[in-house]
């Protein structure tokens, strides 16, 4: 492999070109941070101003709480409701676990046996 700049060619294996390779992967370097720290403050900036939220969730709230009431009465698979909510089962199954994590958080919700663990 040689590298040709202006007429001149370039060996790496000789010590001028193995300097200029070295000078060449430094530059290179050095904008790769740069790149990486205007996207760290840019997205500092859009932080404070409220604009870096993330994705937006493919289901709504009342969606969500469809899922869930559908699943509980167990009329349909997991594949079907994906489907049927143009999304993927992995969306279904994560929808689910968050409804579960949200009814154990409500300690009104959270029957306590006698050994002091939540009754399934």
């Amino acid at each position: 492999m040689r590298l040709s700049i202006g007429g001149a060619v370039y060996d790496p294996t000789d010590p001028v070109g193995r300097l200029l390779f070295n000078v060449l992967a430094m530059v290179a370097e050095f904008e790769s941070d740069l790149i990486g720290l205007r996207t760290r403050e840019g997205m500092k900036v859009a932080r404070a101003k409220g604009h870096l939220r993330g994705r937006k969730p493919k289901l709504d709230a009342r969606q969500q709480a469809h899922l869930v009431t559908l699943i509980g009465a167990g009329e349909h698979s997991s594949a079907e409701l994906a489907d049927l909510f143009g999304v993927g089962r992995s969306t279904v199954y994560r929808v689910l676990e968050r409804s579960r994590v949200a009814a154990m958080m409500r300690p009104a919700d959270v029957n306590l046996s006698a050994t002091g663990y939540p009754d399934r």
